[in-house]
Order: C-alpha cells, then sequence, then structure tokens
C-alpha cells in the first residue's frame, strides 16, 4: 500500500500581503514560485528542486512600499505549511545536516525540527557580503527566522568562506533543502515521534 504523500495547502490573506503556497513533502521537485521578488522567488525554487519537494507560491505584497512584508509573510506561510505537511512528525529522522559547496561559497546548515524555533547564525573571519540590488544577506535571513519560527525548526548556519553575497545566500538555500529533505524522511526503524518527550 502507498503510503499517504504528506501535502499542505496554507493561504495568509493580511492588510499588506496575500499569500497561498502548496507544499508537497514526498514530491520530486517541481516548483512554480511567484512572489514578485525575482530572487526570493529563484531561492524557493532551489528549495523545491534539491529539497525534491514539489512547492508552489503566489504571493502578492506591497512591494511598492517595501520588500519586507512579502518577503517575511511567505516564510511565515512556507513554515506553516511545512508545520502542517509533517503532521505529527511520526517517524521522521527529525535532524538534518548539509553542507554546500558554490563557486567560493561553503555554507552549511545544521537542523532540528524540534517544535522548539530559532536560527542562528554564523559566519567566518574572511567571509565578505557584496551589494544586491534588491534582496541582501539580511533579507534571506529575516525569511530564514520566520521560516523557522513557523515551521517549529532549529536552525544552524554556518558561512565558512565567501565574497559574493548571491553565491553565499544560495549555498544556505541549497544546503536548507538538502538539510530538510534528511530531516523529514521517514525512517521505518523509528518508532512513533522521534523523541523521549514522546512529543515534538
Amino acid at each position: 500500500m502507498k503510503a499517504k504523500q504528506r501535502k499542505a495547502l496554507i493561504t495568509r490573506i493580511t492588510n499588506e500581503t496575500n499569500i497561498r503556497i502548496e507544499l508537497n513533502l514526498d514530491g520530486s521537485g517541481i516548483h512554480r514560485n511567484e512572489t514578485g521578488l525575482p530572487f526570493l522567488n529563484h531561492m524557493l525554487d532551489l528549495l523545491g528542486r534539491h529539497g525534491l519537494f514539489d512547492l508552489r507560491t503566489k504571493a502578492v505584497g506591497d512591494l511598492d512600499v517595501d520588500i519586507h512584508h512579502t518577503n517575511e509573510d511567505v516564510g511565515i506561510t512556507l513554515g506553516q505549511a511545512f508545520s502542517k505537511a509533517l503532521g505529527k512528525k511520526e517517524k521522521i529522522r527529525r535532524y538534518g545536516f548539509a553542507s554546500v559547496p558554490m563557486d567560493e561559497v561553503l555554507a552549511k546548515v545544521t537542523l532540528d525540527i524540534s517544535g522548539r524555533p530559532s536560527l542562528h547564525i554564523s559566519k567566518s573571519k574572511g567571509v565578505k557580503f557584496s551589494r544586491l540590488e534588491n534582496y541582501s544577506f539580511h533579507d534571506a535571513m529575516e525569511f530564514m527566522k520566520a521560516f523557522c519560527q513557523h515551521s517549529g525548526i532549529n536552525m544552524h548556519i554556518e558561512i565558512l568562506t565567501g565574497h559574493d553575497s548571491h553565491h553565499i545566500i544560495e549555498g544556505v538555500f541549497k544546503a536548507t533543502a538538502k538539510a530538510l529533505d534528511q530531516a523529514v524522511q521517514i525512517d521505518s526503524r523509528v518508532r512513533g515521534i522521534p523523541s523521549t518527550k514522546g512529543k515534538l
């Protein structure tokens, strides 16, 4: 008997944004993301493709004011979608980690689907950030913070090398995709919830 696919459809409507996200954790990397922010679209495409999640995002926001509301609210909604798709989190591996090279960048992401959300960011001394016109490393980390808070994930991001912000952000998203793919996988050896507490 084929296992039930873990899917979620989440909509978030505020005075600032209108967002709809469809997510299938057991997908094949099919993606279509339209947020009004081309760079964020690209990062979400990477997340779906390299995590092998089917991910569709449609967002309309007050981009004439700033990108902040759309960027953060997409992170919130995606986090909620992951949380819903995971359900009771039975039999998942729970932990994930990945180191991904992106040209001169080496980015590492380690995460725990713990139900105790937090985001921790560190970088090596020699790491530099170049200027991007429409999306910054700060914007990317605000997205990740919102995602972690609403998915219940504890995430550590380490930037070991790099000097191009585009490459750094892309490396982080690819490493996040691979770590998430690992953490959400069903492991037949796990009985029930992967915690001595019996709850995540």
